[in-house]
């Protein structure tokens, strides 16, 4: 099976800025998504901003679940 999902770009990520960082951080946060895939899709996004831009991500970590945890 071929994943069909778009790819997170490094132009996307350099496109944003503190203002659109706290957007997405707030939709991530009110948790209000049609679906959860849209949901999880604002996910990988932050995390990809945590990894590649973690001076703008900082404020927002606490959003981007890192932790291991016990299935058991």
């Amino acid at each position: 099976m071929v994943d069909s999902s778009p790819s997170i770009t490094p132009e996307q990520l350099a496109a944003f800025d503190e203002q659109t960082i706290a957007e997405l951080a707030l939709r991530l946060e009110d948790d209000d998504y049609p679906s959860p895939f849209a949901g999880l899709a604002d996910w990988h996004l932050l995390r990809a901003l945590a990894i590649h831009r973690p001076d703008l991500a900082r404020p927002y970590v606490h959003l981007v679940d890192q932790e291991p945890f016990d299935e058991e």
